[in-house]
């Protein structure tokens, strides 16, 4: 069920103008780096997926732009306006979903609903988010008697009751089974269709890979990597690669622009299919981590561990 209508733009906005648009951002926390130098724009009506391992970054800069976490150096704006003096009307215009959010089991999920579409100027009904979201028969039920992946849901709902201009969505399938997921990539893809500006991480590759126009690679709090979901990683890292094992047991393999003509060489040579034999056509995830590898890998646990705890002393 279409949800309807797109969120009002902001003054002095066109319509080609960057819905959020960074430059040189850098975060840090006495010596620990955790964002260094990153740049991207994310224009209307866009799905774009941030992507890297734990650790690279990606969370800090999702922060800044929500107006959650103040940046070090740089430029950011998001819908026209500075993250860091963004107001109450600025920050009506967006939706968040968090990776885990606060419990409010003591009220029902309609009334959870009807509680957050109070504080937005134009909200979506009610019924119609809890069908988009797929909770129409838990509406009456307390949201400490949901499973974990309904109370996700509800996370989702409240994300755009508030018929949002631009939404953030933080590993928003988590603990969804493949069902569920299946729901919600439809239902990403309405609010897509009606103009909604996504901005969306996740550790499912093949999930980045359905839902998004284009997509950045953080790595060690720099961006490696941003373009066409078609194109990350270039066109050498989309050859096939063939893959068999010789007369002598040994892995052999093979990157080629033309696999059928190297496996009919193959079948030939061997008089028959050779032992093990795989035509692999890199996918999003294949791409992703080769390039995270070049990067230098996933963050090391110390640094992780320190950038972490100095994130922590800093809020405290």
């Amino acid at each position: 069920m279409p949800l309807g209508g797109r969120g009002w733009k902001a003054v002095g906005m066109s319509d080609s103008d960057p819905v959020v648009r960074v430059r040189d951002l850098h975060k840090s926390y006495g010596s620990a780096e955790a964002v260094a130098g990153v740049s991207f724009d994310i224009e209307r009506g866009e799905t774009f997926a941030l992507l890297g391992p734990n650790g690279a970054g990606k969370s800090t800069t999702i922060e800044i732009l929500e107006g959650y976490r103040y940046r070090t150096s740089g430029e950011v704006s998001v819908l026209g306006v500075d993250p860091h003096h963004g107001g109450l009307g600025w920050k009506a215009r967006l939706g968040i979903v968090l990776q885990s959010t606060g419990e409010s089991g003591a009220v029902t999920v309609a009334e959870q609903l009807t509680h957050f579409a109070g504080f937005y100027p134009n909200p979506r009904k009610v019924g119609d988010v809890l069908d988009a979201v797929g909770l129409r028969e838990q509406a009456a039920t307390r949201i400490n008697k949901l499973s974990g992946g309904q109370r996700r849901r509800v996370d989702v709902a409240l994300g755009i009751i508030g018929r949002p201009e631009l939404l953030f969505l933080d590993e928003p399938t988590t603990g969804f089974d493949p069902q569920a997921r299946r729901a919600f990539w439809d239902l990403i893809r309405m609010l897509k269709s009606e103009g909604t500006t996504i901005l969306l991480t996740t550790h499912y590759l093949d999930e980045a890979a359905q839902l998004s126009d284009r997509a950045g690679v953080i790595a060690r709090g720099r961006l490696i990597d941003i373009g066409a979901i078609d194109q990350i990683g270039g066109a050498d890292a989309r050859i096939p690669l063939v893959r068999w094992r010789d007369a002598s047991g040994i892995e052999r393999e093979v990157r080629t622009e033309t696999p059928a003509a190297v496996v009919t060489s193959l079948v030939d040579q061997f008089h028959g299919e050779p032992v093990d034999l795989e035509v692999i056509r890199p996918s999003l995830e294949d791409v992703y981590l080769e390039l995270v590898r070049a990067a230098g890998g996933e963050e090391p646990e110390r640094t992780v561990d320190a950038i972490a705890q100095a994130a922590a002393e800093a809020s405290a």
